[in-house]
């Protein structure tokens, strides 16, 4: 026990006789010119390998098929054959015409008498609803 309370003694007598042997630094000032910022320039960018030219995504040849529309369908967007998604712009063209889309919840579509054949006898569908209900409609 007397040894490690000479130990732990000698170690603090080390501290305070190596914090009074090391000298203060004290700041010294360089006579320096002020240096000016450059602002500066981007890195060149490296040349691409190849230059890849980006393409227009075609269309699904299955979506491009012209398909048949219904008596009843063929009343609202015509009766000529065409593809889904030029069927679905006519549907939609017709809704806003004659102000068919709900107010308050733009997500609802009333139904007119001509519509009204389409959506089975609601009066009122959901636009997500109206896709399924116009696809039995077409061949």
């Amino acid at each position: 026990m007397a040894k490690a309370k000479k130990a732990a003694a000698k170690k603090v007598a080390t501290k305070k006789s190596a914090a009074k042997k090391a000298p203060a630094k004290k700041a010294v000032k360089k006579a320096t010119k002020p240096v000016a910022k450059v602002a500066k320039k981007p890195a060149p960018k490296k040349a691409a390998k190849k230059a890849v030219k980006k393409t227009k995504r075609k269309a699904s040849p299955a979506l491009m098929k012209p398909m048949t529309p219904s008596p009843a369908l063929a009343a609202v967007v015509g009766d000529k054959p065409m593809p889904r998604s030029q069927i679905t712009s006519n549907l939609w063209a017709y809704i806003k015409k004659n102000g068919l889309q709900d107010q308050t919840n733009k997500r609802q579509i009333n139904a007119d008498d001509k519509l009204k054949v389409i959506f089975g006898g609601k009066s009122s569908v959901s636009m997500f609803e109206m896709t399924k209900l116009v696809s039995q409609h077409i061949r």
